[in-house]
């Protein structure tokens, strides 16, 4: 009998930098974490590859655009907890469209 081949979940977090500070959200009724900051993040969607999942959430979450360009991974890290994972760290100092918060039923506030 053949076994199943292993899939791992990966997922994105983003360093948006400006004037040296981090962007972080404060979670809010998602389940996981609930109350304590994050940068925003996520996991990657079936063909997705690690940027094109960054810039996705990116959109969704704080309403901006990043060009791949301008993203660069930073770190990796591989999570050997409940459920094993790989997340990728990505950086940016440049997008367009103010920030902003487009999930308020996830997130209640910006800092």
């Amino acid at each position: 009998m053949a076994s199943e081949k292993f899939k791992m979940p990966v997922a994105a977090h983003l360093l948006l930098i400006k004037e040296g500070k981090i962007l972080l959200l404060r979670r809010l009724n998602t389940g996981y974490e609930d109350g304590n900051y994050s940068v925003v993040a996520g996991h990657l969607d079936g063909d997705e590859d690690v940027k094109a999942a960054m810039i996705r959430e990116a959109k969704e979450e704080a309403g901006i655009d990043i060009n791949s360009n301008n993203l660069e991974i930073v770190g990796v890290m591989h999570r050997k907890s409940e459920v094993e994972r790989i997340d990728f760290f990505l950086a940016t100092d440049s997008w367009n469209n103010e920030i902003v918060n487009m999930e308020p039923e996830k997130c209640d506030d910006l800092s």
